[in-house]
This record gives structure tokens, sequence and C-alpha cells, in this order.
């Protein structure tokens, strides 16, 4: 008998499973073969403090020393410059304001990245305080707490059935494993596995974002280049071993599944892309797609669900699943264990599951 089930090996599942393995004994169950299979292995990998709606940016803010200095850190210096045109004056100005960007010259933004198209773009910003997230060893840091304090992350354990006990959980998966609190983590599957646990679903929506790998532009090393927008993020580009990623930023609805990119959408990002610069693109070395799964209000959903207290919600990550993870994961296990949380009342009810119970 476990303390806590968690279903999900994201960096969702991980991070509260490693928090939650400080208050009794933890089982992580993913169905796939490794850990972050999912979105979490097809992130962009950045952290942006003000990245998202206020209690996501109060979220990214409470997470910014953990990732910066546990275990030695999973940060590195890259920097977000935003450029735009005539066009997209309006989208420019609300993004720069609401993400706290410094105006520069398109000289300066030139020097940052050699490639822009002078003739198309007329403004740029930029934010020096952005990073890089090395994903898999935060992933990996994450485990090794879980597996430290004695809990056990088992792969290739789709879950197939859940059954309320009087304990508290029966989940089959594979073998069957009961456990006093379900943690649901399944990240596009979260409202899939609350229907399974007799939980109402919150409506949440998984959104596809496609991703193309391409050779560095006329051979340069863009390894110390920030990460590029479009105005509206309308796409993005970024340096990525020694090579670039471009998204076209999509958020197409999709349905739960291993998700795979567009043809069409990545032709239409990428030519946005091209757009802004003077090197085209001439191949595509990969492409792959996550899905980002939000609630209706696009906040995240933390802690126990107002119907039945022994189901937590740790879902609703979007894009923010790796900046957030430190405060996420330390505030579902200060709800589970009655602690008073640090954040602010009002990013509090901002994530409470309470929000879609009421009325």
């Amino acid at each position: 008998m476990k303390d806590f089930i968690v279903i999900g090996g994201g960096i969702a599942g991980i991070s509260a499973a490693a928090r939650l393995s400080e208050l009794g004994r933890v089982v992580v169950l993913e169905r796939e073969s490794a850990l972050g299979y999912h979105t979490s292995g097809r992130s962009a990998a950045m952290f942006e403090e003000t990245y998202g709606k206020p209690s996501v940016v109060a979220l990214n803010r409470a997470s910014k020393t953990y990732l910066a200095e546990a275990h030695g850190g999973v940060l590195s210096p890259r920097g977000l410059l935003m450029v735009g045109t005539p066009e997209t004056a309006d989208k420019f100005a609300a993004d720069a304001a609401a993400m706290e960007m410094q105006a520069i010259t398109v000289d300066e933004a030139v020097a940052l990245w050699p490639i822009l198209n002078r003739e198309v773009v007329d403004r740029a910003a930029f934010h020096h305080e952005a990073w890089d997230i090395d994903t898999d060893r935060l992933i990996q840091d994450f485990a090794r707490v879980v597996r430290g304090n004695g809990g056990e992350i088992v792969s290739k354990a789709e879950v197939t059935a859940i059954t309320r006990t009087a304990q508290g959980w029966r989940v089959e998966a594979g073998a069957v494993y009961e456990g006093a609190v379900l943690v649901n983590a399944a990240g596009a599957w979260v409202d899939v596995v609350a229907a399974m646990a007799g939980i109402a679903p919150i409506g949440f929506t998984p959104l596809r974002r496609s991703m193309a790998r391409i050779p560095a532009p006329g051979g340069r090393d863009a390894g110390g280049w920030p990460m590029l927008m479009g105005a509206g993020e309308d796409w993005y580009a970024k340096p990525d071993a020694g090579a670039l990623i471009v998204s076209p930023a999509e958020e197409d609805p999709s349905v739960p599944h291993d998700a795979f990119a567009d043809d069409m959408v990545l032709a239409e990002g990428l030519a946005r892309y091209e757009e802004h610069v003077t090197e085209p693109v001439t191949r595509m070395l990969s492409n792959w797609a996550g899905l980002r799964t939000f609630a209706p209000d696009r906040q995240l959903v933390l802690g126990p669900d107002p119907v039945d207290s022994g189901f937590v919600w740790v879902a609703g990550q979007g894009g923010y699943g790796f900046q957030t993870s430190p405060a996420a994961s330390q505030l579902v296990a200060d709800l589970v264990a009655g602690r008073i949380s640090g954040l602010a009342p009002e990013v509090l009810a901002a994530v409470s599951p309470q929000r879609f119970r009421e009325g």
C-alpha cells in the first residue's frame, strides 16, 4: 500500500512525486518507456519568468532560485529577442510591455541575430533574463529525489482501470497498485484519468505545437544567439545543438495522442520565420510536435479536488511546465500536507481546482 500513486511521468508528475516522496511512499506510473516522453520531451526548454498569466508568472518567479541553484542548477544564459514590423506594431507593443522587454534598435538586434532582414524588421525588444533549461537533467534530478526517498518509478505502466476503495485507490497498470492518494499528472490525458477515477473532468484542451529542426543558417555558429520570436508569438526560433529549431507556434486543438507535426502548418511557420531573415530555409533535419494542455482559463490546476480530497490535480501546465515545476510541485505537497504556502492568496485561488467546482 502506497501513500501516493502518481499517474504520469512528465515534468508535472515527476516533480510532484519528488515533493510528495518526502511525505510518504510514492509510486510513479508512466505509460511510456521513459520519463518525459510526450510534451515534456518536446519542449522549447526556456525559462522566461514574465511569460504567462499572472498566476503563471508568480509560479515562474517562485521557481527561479530552485532552477538556478538546486543540484547545481539547470539554467544557462540565452536571452529573448522579439522583432516586429509595421503590420505587427500593436502586438509588438503589447507583448513587449507584458514581458517587460527593453526596446533596442534594429542595429542592436542584428548584432544579436546577424541574419535579420532590415528591409522587413523595423523594431525590436530584448530581455536578458531568459535562460535555457536543461530539461533532461531537471527530470532526472527530480527522479533521483523520488528514488532516494524510497519511491518507485514504473515505466510501460499504462493505466487501464481505477477503482475507489475504502482505503484509497486501486489502479491497474499491468500490475495492481494501491494507494491512499491518487495524483493525476497525466498531461493531455488528465481528463481521461479523472473520468476513469469517477471524478468530473474539468475540460482540458490539448493543443498541438509543431517544431522543425533546420541547419544553422549559412553554416554560422548560432550557439550564442538568443531565442527569437515574432510579435504575437506566431513563430519563434532558437539555437539547438548546432542547428536551429523553428516553431509555427500553432495551437491546434487535438485529442490526447502521440502527436506529430503537420507538414502544411510547419511550412507556413517556416515561411513566417523566413520573412524576417535573409537566409532561406533549404532543408529540414527533423520535425516533431507536442500537446500543450490547458484548462479553460489557461492557468494551472493544482491541488486536491473539492469533491474528493484523495484525488489531486497536477494539470494544465500548457507551455509552462518546466519553468513552473519547482513551485507548482511544492504547492501540491504543501496542500496535501496541510501546510501554509508562501504563494499569495490570489495565486492559490487562481490555480485551485475549486474554481471549476463552484456554481
